[in-house]
């Protein structure tokens, strides 16, 4: 046992590990909408999206999390207008945004001369938060999930028949609006622990690992957020051990997890389905 306590005598580790539990949880709650509208994607230009924004305010001297969520939001709306303006696909736009937004966000921090630690924004580098990030992530945690839990019933309306949903009379505009707004937040909770780009990974593979094993989209998110806190102590504990970068560190261990149930998953599993086949034949 003593190699699972003794981490816990340095103030970082234990910093880390809160760290760890929270963006674990609160990350594939939040994916499981993205896995279900078949739009894994829109977390990838959100995250690109914020690039921008953290440079804009680190240079002017203002919170960067108020940078980050108005570009975030910035880059949702701008998917939503090429698609509407035009006949490109929704992938496509996606692509153009986080492609050009992430462009511009290398170009201002280096026009800006920032001094803002590109690879830590990147990939993150949760042993270095501290007890004020912790705290912040706890925030964006218990807001977002308090908002998922009371408007559980639209947003279930809404994920699944957007036009149902309008001709009930949900305001349809303002659900997409605060989904948008909880997806760019949990990926500025997530930019301190695996970074801008790594957080996809804890967003979407747990999500998409709860969706082999179960069914109901409730199930889901309780099983993804299981999971994306188990990769992430899990994660953290090898990258302490094995002197590796903590966000590459969490992400292949949920990866892990998904392979594992790809393979052996009860009722999808690739294996599973040879054997019972095998039995049959």
């Amino acid at each position: 046992m003593d190699w699972l306590l003794d981490p816990l005598s340095y103030d970082f580790m234990r910093d880390a590990l809160m760290a760890g539990i929270l963006i674990g949880i609160l990350c594939p709650v939040v994916g499981t909408y993205l896995i279900v509208q078949r739009m894994a994607l829109l977390g990838d230009v959100v995250a690109h999206a914020l690039l921008p924004g953290l440079a804009i305010a680190h240079f002017l001297g203002i919170p960067l999390l108020l940078g980050a969520f108005g570009f975030g939001m910035l880059g949702t709306f701008m998917t939503s207008w090429i698609r509407s303006q035009s006949r490109i696909q929704v992938d496509t736009a996606m692509a153009i945004t986080f492609s050009s937004f992430f462009a511009l966000g290398i170009t201002l921090l280096s026009v800006l001369q920032s001094q803002l630690a590109l690879d830590a924004l990147l990939f993150g580098d949760i042993l270095s938060t501290t007890l004020a990030d912790v705290g912040q992530i706890g925030l964006i945690t218990l807001a977002v999930l308090a908002a998922v839990r009371l408007f559980y019933k639209e947003l279930l309306f809404f994920t699944f028949d957007v036009l149902g949903a309008e001709a009930v009379g949900l305001p349809v505009g303002v659900i997409n609006l605060g989904l948008m707004a909880a997806i760019t937040l949990t990926i500025i909770a997530g930019m301190k622990t695996v970074g801008v780009i790594l957080v996809i990974a804890l967003m979407v593979t747990p999500a998409a690992t709860a969706y082999l094993l179960v069914k109901e989209l409730h199930w889901m998110m309780v099983l993804g957020a299981g999971l994306g806190a188990l990769g992430s102590l899990t994660g953290i504990y090898i990258s302490y051990y094995a002197n590796l970068p903590s966000g590459p560190a969490i992400a292949l261990t949920v990866f892990s997890l998904f392979l594992l149930t790809l393979l052996f998953s009860p009722s999808q599993g690739i294996l599973t389905r040879l054997y019972l086949g095998w039995r049959q034949g």
